[in-house]
């Protein structure tokens, strides 16, 4: 028991020494504008590492915050990541050269499986006028 606790105290000791992986950054602007009577608010900072964040808004007809704003940050390779968003009654909209983006189809789709389709409407409305007549 006696060297578990000494384990344990000696791991603590060396943790407290060792450099920090990520050491503090630095806020460089930060400004914050409380909501007023109609709900409106804001808030925006900038952070020495390239982190910059900017919001407002304002109550919305239901209840909730409506919100537009963007944020930005600096990736491993250098270019700056940029997203501009709405928050709303429509729920988050995010838009940004980073989002994926769906694929055109791929192709045409060919006749016979059209024909297909149309096959199965006509037979479910002919099996629909038969249950109607019975």
């Amino acid at each position: 028991m006696k060297l578990a606790v000494v384990l344990a105290l000696a791991s603590v000791a060396m943790a407290a020494k060792l450099p920090l992986t990520n050491p503090p950054v630095a806020i460089l602007r930060s400004s914050q504008v409380n909501p007023d009577e109609f709900g409106a608010h804001s808030s925006d900072f900038e952070a020495e590492n390239g982190i910059v964040f900017q919001f407002s808004g304002s109550e919305g007809a239901a209840g909730g915050a409506n919100m537009i704003g963007t944020y930005s940050y600096p990736q491993e390779d250098g270019s700056l990541a940029e997203v501009k968003f709405v928050a709303n009654e429509n729920g988050y909209q995010p838009e940004s050269s980073l989002l994926p983006v769906a694929p055109a189809f791929p192709h045409p789709i060919p006749q016979f499986v059209l024909d297909q389709i149309e096959f199965a409407r006509l037979e479910d409305e002919r099996k629909a006028l038969e249950a109607a007549r019975e």
